[in-house]
Protein backbone atom coordinates (compact mmCIF):
# COMPACT_ATOMS: atom_id res chain seq x y z
CA UNK A 1 0.00 0.00 0.00
CA UNK A 2 1.53 3.30 -1.09
CA UNK A 3 1.34 6.61 0.76
CA UNK A 4 0.75 8.32 -2.62
CA UNK A 5 -2.76 6.92 -2.96
CA UNK A 6 -5.78 9.18 -2.30
CA UNK A 7 -6.56 7.07 0.76
CA UNK A 8 -4.98 8.74 3.77
CA UNK A 9 -7.16 8.24 6.86
CA UNK A 10 -6.46 5.70 9.58
CA UNK A 11 -8.59 5.19 12.68
CA UNK A 12 -8.64 3.63 16.09
CA UNK A 13 -12.08 2.14 16.74
CA UNK A 14 -12.98 1.45 20.37
CA UNK A 15 -15.28 2.43 23.20
CA UNK A 16 -12.60 4.74 24.63
CA UNK A 17 -10.48 5.34 21.54
CA UNK A 18 -9.98 9.04 22.24
CA UNK A 19 -8.16 8.24 25.49
CA UNK A 20 -5.87 5.64 23.90
CA UNK A 21 -2.24 6.16 22.98
CA UNK A 22 -2.31 5.13 19.32
CA UNK A 23 -3.34 8.50 17.81
CA UNK A 24 -0.55 10.25 19.71
CA UNK A 25 1.88 7.58 18.55
CA UNK A 26 1.08 7.38 14.85
CA UNK A 27 0.46 11.08 14.15
CA UNK A 28 4.07 12.20 14.82
CA UNK A 29 5.41 9.13 13.01
CA UNK A 30 3.49 9.96 9.82
CA UNK A 31 4.65 13.57 10.09
CA UNK A 32 8.30 12.51 10.36
CA UNK A 33 7.86 10.17 7.41
CA UNK A 34 6.57 13.10 5.35
CA UNK A 35 3.35 11.16 4.80
CA UNK A 36 -0.07 12.67 4.15
CA UNK A 37 -1.67 9.91 6.24
CA UNK A 38 -3.61 10.91 9.35
CA UNK A 39 -4.66 8.90 12.40
CA UNK A 40 -7.95 9.60 14.19
CA UNK A 41 -9.66 8.27 17.31
CA UNK A 42 -13.20 7.01 16.77
CA UNK A 43 -15.19 6.37 19.95
CA UNK A 44 -17.73 3.61 19.31
CA UNK A 45 -19.63 2.54 22.45
CA UNK A 46 -20.24 -1.10 23.25
CA UNK A 47 -23.56 -2.31 21.92
CA UNK A 48 -23.75 0.24 19.08
CA UNK A 49 -25.05 -0.87 15.69
CA UNK A 50 -21.80 -1.43 13.76
CA UNK A 51 -23.23 -1.28 10.23
CA UNK A 52 -22.41 2.41 9.98
CA UNK A 53 -18.86 1.76 11.16
CA UNK A 54 -18.32 -0.82 8.45
CA UNK A 55 -19.80 1.52 5.80
CA UNK A 56 -17.48 4.33 6.89
CA UNK A 57 -14.51 1.96 6.71
CA UNK A 58 -15.24 1.41 3.01
CA UNK A 59 -14.97 5.09 2.07
CA UNK A 60 -12.33 5.74 -0.60
CA UNK A 61 -10.15 7.91 1.65
CA UNK A 62 -9.73 5.20 4.33
CA UNK A 63 -6.53 3.18 4.58
CA UNK A 64 -7.15 1.05 7.66
CA UNK A 65 -8.33 0.99 11.25
CA UNK A 66 -6.94 -0.42 14.43
CA UNK A 67 -9.65 -1.96 16.59
CA UNK A 68 -9.64 -2.15 20.37
CA UNK A 69 -12.05 -3.11 23.17
CA UNK A 70 -14.78 -4.18 22.85
CA UNK A 71 -14.90 -4.56 19.05
CA UNK A 72 -12.09 -6.99 18.16
CA UNK A 73 -14.45 -9.91 17.67
CA UNK A 74 -16.77 -7.72 15.58
CA UNK A 75 -13.78 -6.80 13.41
CA UNK A 76 -12.99 -10.45 12.76
CA UNK A 77 -16.62 -11.16 11.91
CA UNK A 78 -17.18 -8.20 9.60
CA UNK A 79 -14.05 -8.77 7.49
CA UNK A 80 -14.25 -10.16 3.97
CA UNK A 81 -10.98 -12.03 4.41
CA UNK A 82 -9.01 -12.99 7.51
CA UNK A 83 -5.53 -14.24 8.23
CA UNK A 84 -5.08 -17.63 9.86
CA UNK A 85 -4.31 -16.06 13.28
CA UNK A 86 -7.56 -14.08 13.06
CA UNK A 87 -9.49 -17.21 12.13
CA UNK A 88 -8.03 -19.10 15.08
CA UNK A 89 -8.50 -16.32 17.63
CA UNK A 90 -11.83 -14.96 16.40
CA UNK A 91 -10.44 -11.46 17.00
CA UNK A 92 -8.84 -8.76 14.88
CA UNK A 93 -7.14 -5.52 15.88
CA UNK A 94 -6.46 -4.28 12.33
CA UNK A 95 -8.85 -3.89 9.38
CA UNK A 96 -7.28 -2.87 6.09
CA UNK A 97 -9.48 -1.60 3.26
CA UNK A 98 -8.91 -3.15 -0.17
CA UNK A 99 -11.42 -1.53 -2.49
CA UNK A 100 -14.84 -2.57 -1.21
CA UNK A 101 -13.37 -5.32 0.97
CA UNK A 102 -11.96 -5.38 4.49
CA UNK A 103 -9.02 -7.62 5.31
CA UNK A 104 -8.55 -8.57 8.97
CA UNK A 105 -5.19 -8.99 10.71
CA UNK A 106 -4.15 -9.54 14.32
CA UNK A 107 -0.88 -7.85 15.21
CA UNK A 108 -1.59 -8.48 18.90
CA UNK A 109 -0.68 -12.12 18.25
CA UNK A 110 2.52 -11.12 16.47
CA UNK A 111 3.47 -8.94 19.44
CA UNK A 112 2.82 -11.65 22.03
CA UNK A 113 4.85 -14.18 20.04
CA UNK A 114 7.76 -11.73 19.92
CA UNK A 115 7.64 -10.71 23.57
CA UNK A 116 7.22 -14.23 24.97
CA UNK A 117 10.13 -15.39 22.86
CA UNK A 118 8.94 -18.95 22.29
CA UNK A 119 9.15 -19.95 25.96
CA UNK A 120 7.40 -23.15 27.00
CA UNK A 121 4.67 -22.51 29.59
CA UNK A 122 3.63 -25.32 31.90
CA UNK A 123 0.74 -23.25 33.35
CA UNK A 124 -0.60 -19.90 32.11
CA UNK A 125 -3.03 -17.87 34.22
CA UNK A 126 -5.23 -15.70 32.02
CA UNK A 127 -6.88 -12.76 33.79
CA UNK A 128 -9.54 -11.52 31.37
CA UNK A 129 -11.08 -13.27 28.38
CA UNK A 130 -11.44 -10.60 25.68
CA UNK A 131 -9.59 -10.04 22.42
CA UNK A 132 -6.16 -9.62 24.05
CA UNK A 133 -6.57 -12.90 25.92
CA UNK A 134 -7.65 -14.67 22.73
CA UNK A 135 -4.57 -13.35 20.95
CA UNK A 136 -2.37 -14.61 23.75
CA UNK A 137 -3.90 -18.08 23.60
CA UNK A 138 -3.23 -18.37 19.88
CA UNK A 139 0.35 -17.24 20.46
CA UNK A 140 0.68 -19.99 23.10
CA UNK A 141 -0.50 -22.80 20.80
CA UNK A 142 2.08 -25.57 20.98
CA UNK A 143 3.88 -23.82 23.85
CA UNK A 144 1.52 -24.14 26.83
CA UNK A 145 0.53 -27.31 28.68
CA UNK A 146 -2.47 -25.81 30.46
CA UNK A 147 -4.23 -22.53 31.06
CA UNK A 148 -6.51 -21.27 33.81
CA UNK A 149 -8.99 -18.57 32.78
CA UNK A 150 -10.99 -16.05 34.75
CA UNK A 151 -13.26 -13.19 33.68
CA UNK A 152 -16.13 -11.26 35.24
CA UNK A 153 -18.29 -12.76 32.48
CA UNK A 154 -18.46 -16.56 32.92
CA UNK A 155 -19.62 -16.91 29.33
CA UNK A 156 -16.47 -15.19 28.07
CA UNK A 157 -14.36 -17.45 30.27
CA UNK A 158 -16.01 -20.52 28.78
CA UNK A 159 -15.43 -19.25 25.24
CA UNK A 160 -11.74 -18.86 26.04
CA UNK A 161 -11.62 -22.35 27.51
CA UNK A 162 -13.23 -23.67 24.32
CA UNK A 163 -10.64 -21.83 22.22
CA UNK A 164 -7.79 -23.23 24.30
CA UNK A 165 -9.18 -26.74 23.95
CA UNK A 166 -9.42 -26.34 20.17
CA UNK A 167 -5.74 -25.35 20.18
CA UNK A 168 -4.76 -28.46 22.11
CA UNK A 169 -4.25 -26.68 25.45
CA UNK A 170 -5.82 -28.11 28.60
CA UNK A 171 -7.97 -25.35 30.10
CA UNK A 172 -10.25 -24.64 33.04
CA UNK A 173 -12.32 -21.61 34.06
CA UNK A 174 -12.35 -20.34 37.64
CA UNK A 175 -13.80 -17.42 39.54
CA UNK A 176 -11.75 -14.27 40.09
CA UNK A 177 -11.21 -15.17 43.75
CA UNK A 178 -10.12 -18.70 42.84
CA UNK A 179 -7.67 -17.39 40.24
CA UNK A 180 -5.55 -15.87 42.98
CA UNK A 181 -4.93 -19.29 44.42
CA UNK A 182 -3.47 -20.35 41.05
CA UNK A 183 -1.13 -17.37 40.68
CA UNK A 184 1.81 -18.57 42.82
CA UNK A 185 2.19 -21.76 40.77
CA UNK A 186 1.82 -20.26 37.29
CA UNK A 187 4.72 -19.89 34.87
CA UNK A 188 2.92 -17.11 32.97
CA UNK A 189 0.54 -14.47 34.33
CA UNK A 190 -1.36 -12.46 31.70
CA UNK A 191 -3.33 -9.38 32.72
CA UNK A 192 -5.81 -8.81 29.89
CA UNK A 193 -8.11 -6.63 32.03
CA UNK A 194 -8.11 -2.84 32.63
CA UNK A 195 -6.80 -3.46 36.18
CA UNK A 196 -3.80 -1.19 36.58
CA UNK A 197 -5.14 1.83 34.74
CA UNK A 198 -5.71 3.37 38.15
CA UNK A 199 -2.60 4.34 40.07
CA UNK A 200 -4.11 2.84 43.22
CA UNK A 201 -4.94 -0.54 41.66
CA UNK A 202 -3.26 -3.55 43.18
CA UNK A 203 -1.34 -6.19 41.16
CA UNK A 204 -3.75 -8.11 38.94
CA UNK A 205 -3.25 -11.36 40.87
CA UNK A 206 -3.30 -9.72 44.31
CA UNK A 207 -0.41 -9.67 46.78
CA UNK A 208 0.84 -13.25 46.38
CA UNK A 209 4.47 -14.00 45.70
CA UNK A 210 4.91 -15.66 42.29
CA UNK A 211 7.13 -18.48 41.13
CA UNK A 212 10.73 -17.37 40.41
CA UNK A 213 10.31 -18.67 36.85
CA UNK A 214 7.12 -16.69 36.19
CA UNK A 215 6.78 -14.28 33.27
CA UNK A 216 4.30 -11.43 33.78
CA UNK A 217 2.57 -9.98 30.71
CA UNK A 218 0.51 -6.86 31.40
CA UNK A 219 -1.51 -5.42 28.50
CA UNK A 220 -2.21 -2.20 30.43
CA UNK A 221 -0.19 0.92 29.63
CA UNK A 222 -0.49 4.07 31.71
CA UNK A 223 1.40 7.20 32.72
CA UNK A 224 2.53 5.31 35.81
CA UNK A 225 4.13 1.91 36.25
CA UNK A 226 1.24 -0.45 36.95
CA UNK A 227 1.23 -2.32 40.24
CA UNK A 228 1.32 -5.55 38.25
CA UNK A 229 4.63 -4.62 36.62
CA UNK A 230 6.01 -3.00 39.78
CA UNK A 231 5.37 -6.19 41.74
CA UNK A 232 6.89 -8.36 39.01
CA UNK A 233 10.06 -6.25 38.96
CA UNK A 234 10.26 -6.18 42.76
CA UNK A 235 10.19 -9.98 42.68
CA UNK A 236 12.92 -10.08 40.03
CA UNK A 237 10.63 -11.57 37.38
CA UNK A 238 10.78 -11.25 33.62
CA UNK A 239 7.92 -9.13 32.31
CA UNK A 240 6.43 -7.19 29.40
CA UNK A 241 4.18 -4.20 29.94
CA UNK A 242 1.55 -2.48 27.83
CA UNK A 243 4.14 -0.12 26.33
CA UNK A 244 6.19 -3.08 25.11
CA UNK A 245 3.07 -4.58 23.61
CA UNK A 246 2.00 -1.31 21.98
CA UNK A 247 5.41 -0.98 20.30
CA UNK A 248 5.51 -4.58 19.10
CA UNK A 249 1.98 -4.64 17.69
CA UNK A 250 2.49 -1.28 15.97
CA UNK A 251 5.76 -2.48 14.44
CA UNK A 252 3.93 -5.54 13.10
CA UNK A 253 1.70 -3.19 11.09
CA UNK A 254 4.63 -1.81 9.09
CA UNK A 255 4.82 -4.54 6.41
CA UNK A 256 1.03 -4.90 6.27
CA UNK A 257 0.59 -1.21 5.45
CA UNK A 258 3.67 -1.03 3.22
CA UNK A 259 5.36 1.62 5.35
CA UNK A 260 9.03 2.54 5.05
CA UNK A 261 11.57 0.46 7.02
CA UNK A 262 12.55 3.45 9.18
CA UNK A 263 9.01 3.50 10.60
CA UNK A 264 10.02 1.02 13.29
CA UNK A 265 12.77 3.28 14.60
CA UNK A 266 10.42 6.26 14.57
CA UNK A 267 7.78 4.31 16.49
CA UNK A 268 10.28 3.41 19.18
CA UNK A 269 11.53 6.98 19.50
CA UNK A 270 8.04 8.47 19.62
CA UNK A 271 6.91 5.97 22.26
CA UNK A 272 9.94 6.84 24.39
CA UNK A 273 9.02 10.53 24.23
CA UNK A 274 5.35 9.86 25.04
CA UNK A 275 6.28 7.71 28.02
CA UNK A 276 8.80 10.24 29.33
CA UNK A 277 6.14 12.95 29.17
CA UNK A 278 3.85 10.84 31.34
Amino acid sequence: MENRTPAHRLFLIGSAASSAMSPGLWGPVFEELGSSWTYEAWDVPAGQDMSGVRAAMLEADVVAANVTMPHKQWAAGTADSVTEPVRLSGASNLLVRDGRRLNAHNTDITAVVELLGGRHQRHALMLGAGGAARATLVALAGLADRVTVTDKDPGASQQLVDLATSLGIKATAVSWAESRDHAPGASLIVNATPLGKGADDEPAWGQARLSPEAFVYDFVYAGHTTATIASAKAQGLACADGWDHLRAQAAAMIPILGLAPETGQLLGRTLTHIRADG
